[in-house]
């Protein structure tokens, strides 16, 4: 185990360092950063001395290699737009995104598993097919309709839920929620829902999927032969068994959600990372886009080695593969 942990560690390192290689070719043909930082009347000495202290007078592999030492060092470069640190500029906004992302995915997993497992224990009844019928309008309402319905119903109409900010925070770690106060849950209700739709849709489904196929399995019909009650077998064997494809999925929705909050995060004005990266993607910011990029590859790839490792602790087999 511990040697399938090294080696997935040195993978996901190899797969950072190939994104870097990705983003920063693909930045390089995005805009000239020279004509974003200088006005138009900018004379030839001053373009020059830009270029320069930018070091795009640099050998393209030159300028790679100055960026991956920034990379190491937390330096990617300072905004043209917000003159701060790009890096730190994101890293202020990332935790109001991440409790967005987080809230959305907790709420997937607490609605979507218990209707998948209340639709796939009795497939043939009338509840279950409601709520499989149900579940399709999560793949077919797109994400921006969602949310202005939900503002139209709930803010609107009925005055029940703000649909704009992020409320009252409380400092923890050093760091502001909103989930922690009254009026931050209140702000916090509305977009997680949105956001967390399809998720709750993906999780419910692929519940009852594998609901239906444990009870036809021959260790659940051995453990009726035993005696055992219905609601231990679902919960013990049954349960057991169809948490080991949604832990996967629920890992990989972290970094989907996170990655793709930028509509929910415009809609109802979320303090997040979104309207920053909309910003800087019409102004060609280059810094803070790589920051915003290299925030996700990373996230991505860390969530990915801990749902593998995740994966391997829930399911046996896995680790008698390794032992063979």
């Amino acid at each position: 185990m511990t040697f399938w942990i090294f080696r997935r560690v040195l993978q996901a390192l190899v797969v950072v360092l190939a994104m870097t290689l990705i983003v920063f070719l693909g930045l390089h043909a995005i805009g000239d950063p020279v004509e974003i930082l200088l006005p138009p009347e900018a004379s030839f000495e001053d373009r020059a001395k830009m270029i320069s202290e930018l070091g795009l007078d640099l050998p393209l592999h030159e300028q790679y290699v100055r960026f991956l030492a920034g990379l190491l060092q937390g330096n990617l470069g300072t905004s043209y737009v917000f003159n701060e640190p790009a890096a730190q500029l994101i890293l202020s906004r990332l935790p109001a995104t991440l409790e967005l992302a987080l809230a959305a995915v907790f709420l997937s997993v607490i609605i979507g598993l218990p209707l998948g497992l209340v639709a796939g224990r009795n497939p043939n009844s009338w509840l279950s097919k409601t709520i499989m019928r149900g579940s399709i309008l999560g793949f077919s309402l797109p994400l921006f309709w969602v949310a202005i319905l939900l503002i139209l119903i709930f803010s609107v109409q009925l005055n029940w839920l703000p649909s704009t900010g992020r409320g009252d925070t409380v400092e923890l770690f050093g760091t502001e929620w909103s989930f922690l106060t009254t009026d931050g849950l209140r702000h916090l209700i509305l977009p997680a829902f949105s956001l967390a739709l399809f998720n709750i849709a993906m999780v419910l489904r692929l519940t009852e999927s594998g609901v239906r196929e444990a009870y036809g399995s021959e260790y659940v019909k051995f453990a009726r032969a035993k005696g055992i009650s219905p609601r231990r077998i679902l919960l013990t064997h049954v349960l057991k068994n169809v948490l080991i494809p949604v832990v996967t999925i629920v890992g990989l929705d972290i970094g989907n959600t996170i990655a793709f909050s930028v509509v929910t995060e415009t809609i109802f004005a979320w303090p997040g990372v979104g309207k920053i990266i909309i910003d800087s993607i019409s102004a060609l910011d280059r810094p803070v886009i790589v920051a915003y990029l290299m925030m996700v590859v990373i996230l991505f790839v860390c969530i990915n080695m801990i749902v593998d490792i995740v994966y391997r602790i829930l399911d046996p087999r896995m680790r008698l593969e390794e032992g063979h």
